[in-house]
């Protein structure tokens, strides 16, 4: 079995602004916020949970899924958290058509979520707060989305204990 996920990746540039953008708070709060590893951010667009090893119908899924769709361009802008535990940024651009294909990726009636990339999870619900205020104003370069990613995820296997990402299928836009 395989814990698996359709996402999209933001560009290289966009990673690169935001984590310039996020260093000094980085830095501040070394140890009250556990960071998501730069290299592991993504725009999920369905979780699938355990699936078989072969997972041949679902890559033909995201093949449909992908046709109906386009290339996206989209922006990082803003930030907001769940629970004040997990602080994310907000995704701005083509909305609507990345609504869409979160839907069309999806296998089954799920929670419909907001777009979003998670880049840090806290226990200190102040701290998440503050941090929210402070990026409620960042403002990334907008980026093209021409593909769309199903990753393994290998829970713990990542850097500082976190999970590992690894692609499995590309999927073009």
């Amino acid at each position: 079995m395989k814990r698996l996920f359709a996402a999209l990746i933001p560009s290289r540039d966009a990673r690169e602004h935001l984590v310039a953008a996020v260093r000094p708070i980085r830095e501040t709060h070394p140890q009250a916020l556990r960071w998501v590893d730069p290299d592991n951010w993504h725009i999920t667009l369905a979780f699938y949970g355990q699936q078989p090893n072969d997972h041949s119908d679902l890559g033909v899924h995201l093949s449909q899924a992908a046709a109906a769709s386009h290339p996206l361009t989209l922006n990082l802008r803003g930030a907001g958290s769940f629970s004040h535990r997990t602080l994310w940024m907000g995704i701005t651009g083509q909305v609507r058509p990345l609504r869409n294909l979160m839907a069309d990726c999806a296998i089954d009636e799920e929670v419909s979520q907001k777009p979003h990339l998670t880049i840090a999870r806290s226990r200190e619900r102040w701290l998440v707060g503050d941090i929210v205020h402070a990026l409620s104003i960042y403002d990334g370069p907008d980026f093209t989305c021409d593909e769309l990613v199903l990753m393994e995820s290998h829970l713990g296997r990542g850097r500082g204990g976190g999970p590992r990402y690894e692609v499995l299928e590309t999927v073009r836009l």
